[in-house]
Formats: structure tokens, C-alpha cells, sequence
């Protein structure tokens, strides 16, 4: 069995990424791909992953968690999708990390299920708007207390991402550019899914929905159903050319205004992650998707 976690990351698709798989549950189960809504699994996860307290779970334990997971009885490949598998807002940046418990969280997820292959999926974020999309979705009110024990102008994901490897060498992560995610929507989903190009799914345009004018959208979906892409690069390439025209504004630029956080910092940290994507292209086991 092939075990899927979606790490988030927080405050990237918030949720949508599960919501379009949930649009194709009965479909790819067919072929033993199980795609179970959260409220079945994320109590239970954590509840169990707390009472093995890291040892392996039984035979028994993994029959209990997949009868109350899932309802069917062929499982190759179960999906987890869940931006607080590894921990809460708060805790996400610390000092110069992003996720400095990704080894002993990776861990208490492998021993649910010891015998299964497992994999990684996560969405990065530059961290010049991760922060504070932390901050705007947590309980505090002032963002400088929010950051006390933040170094947001040293993190980077490569460092993560090694760590992460070191953790579970065995496990393949595959990785992509929230500020990409419009463009690679239907590629996450199938790489999440582990179906071919051919594989008919719905919800490919989910994320571009929520970001592009109505009737541009609706133009766009016109096109596609009278004149279907023969392959992926053709569909991003169709898709980029609407989202040029149609995309609203509002929804693609992120107005930051913070204490202390001037526009040269913003840039400088930027440029810092962008030039860490060239850095993460290159870690072993780690497949990056680019447009």
C-alpha cells in the first residue's frame, strides 16, 4: 500500500487541493485510490500517532485506522491532505526553520502505517507572504509579538527540505511554488493521485476559478470543452494565455504593510527564495514542479 501525506504547506491552497480530489473519490477509487474527507482522518491520526508515542502501529491498530478512514476495501494508494499534520500556525517558522519538527512529525506519521511505502507532498511559499498569512490566520493581534521567536529573513526551504530527507530517506517528496500553483494545478493533482495525463478528473480549474474574472473564467471553460488540450504543457499554455487576461488583481498581488517589514527587506527575501528554488532543484529524492 502507498501511503500520500499532504503536508500543506499552511496558507497555501487552504483546503481546495483536497476539495477537487474529493470531486473524482468515486472515480479513482475504482482504480484503489482512496481519497477520504478530512474529518474522517484527522482526529483519528493524531490520536493514534499520540498513543503509539512513536513505536509502529500493529496489524491491528492499521485495521482499526483504515476501518475507520475508509469505506472501501481496496486500498494501493490512501491520501492524506492536511496542513496540520506537522503542526499548528504558530510553530510552522521558528527561529531561522520552517517546520523544526518535520523529523519527529514524519516520523509519528510513518509508524501509523510501517509497511507502506509513503511520500510527501508540499506546497512552499515565499516566506516574505507566508508569515504573514501565518499571523493573519492565527489568534494573535500583533505581529510582532506573532514573530518573537521568528527569524523569517533566514528561513528557506532547501534547509527543511534536507532535513526532511535525512528523516525518511526511503520517501520520495515532491514540491512546487505556491506562486506557481495556478499554473500546476492539474499537475499536482494527478502527481498527487498518481494518474496519467489521460486520466479524466474534475476540479482542473478549481484554483483558477477563485482567482479570475467570472466571465473570463467562463470564456476559458468554453474553450476547453470545444477544444480539448492534447497534452499538459498545451493546457498550461491555454490556461496562462486566459490568466494574463482574465486574472483579477486583487487575487494575484499581495499588499504587505508591517511593522518593520520595508519594501527592501520584502525584496531581499524574495530574491532569497527564489534563489533557493534553484538550490531545492537539485536535492536528491525531491521532485520540484515548475510550469
Amino acid at each position: 500500500m502507498q501511503v500520500v501525506f499532504h503536508l500543506g504547506a499552511p496558507s497555501t491552497d487552504n483546503g481546495l487541493l483536497l476539495e477537487s480530489l474529493l470531486k473524482n473519490r468515486a472515480r479513482l477509487a475504482e482504480d484503489g485510490v482512496i481519497v477520504p474527507p478530512l474529518m474522517r482522518y484527522r482526529a483519528v491520526l493524531r490520536d493514534t500517532a499520540r498513543a503509539l508515542d512513536g513505536r509502529p502501529a500493529s496489524v491491528d491498530v492499521q485495521e482499526a485506522l483504515l476501518e475507520a478512514i475508509v469505506d472501501e476495501a481496496q486500498v494501493a494508494r490512501l491520501i492524506f491532505s492536511d496542513p496540520r499534520l506537522i503542526c499548528i500556525n504558530r510553530l510552522v517558522v521558528q527561529g531561522p526553520q520552517i517546520w523544526p519538527m518535520i523529523d519527529r512529525q514524519t516520523d509519528a506519521l510513518r509508524a501509523l502505517f510501517p509497511q507502506a511505502r509513503i511520500a510527501f507532498f508540499i506546497g512552499m511559499r515565499n516566506p516574505a507572504t507566508l508569515v504573514p498569512a501565518l499571523f493573519a490566520g492565527s489568534r494573535f493581534k500583533d505581529f510582532a509579538e506573532f514573530t518573537t521567536a521568528m527569524q523569517p529573513h533566514a528561513v528557506t526551504w532547501s534547509e527543511m527540505l534536507h532535513r526532511l530527507r535525512r528523516a525518511q530517506p526511503d520517501a520520495p517528496v515532491t514540491v512546487w511554488c505556491n506562486e506557481d500553483t495556478p499554473m500546476l494545478w492539474a499537475d499536482i493533482m494527478r502527481a498527487i493521485a498518481d494518474v496519467p495525463e489521460d486520466f479524466p478528473l474534475h476540479g482542473l480549474d478549481d484554483l483558477a476559478a477563485t482567482i479570475m474574472d467570472p466571465v473570463g473564467f467562463a470564456q476559458m471553460q468554453k474553450y476547453f470543452s470545444e477544444n480539448p488540450p492534447e497534452t499538459a504543457a498545451q493546457r498550461r499554455r491555454i490556461l496562462g494565455a486566459f490568466l494574463d487576461r482574465y486574472a483579477l488583481e486583487t487575487e494575484m498581488e499581495e499588499e504587505l504593510d508591517l511593522p518593520g517589514w520595508t519594501p527592501a527587506k520584502i525584496m531581499q527575501m524574495t530574491q532569497s527564495y527564489e534563489d533557493d528554488i534553484a538550490t531545492i532543484a537539485t536535492i536528491p529524492g525531491v521532485t520540484l514542479l515548475t510550469p
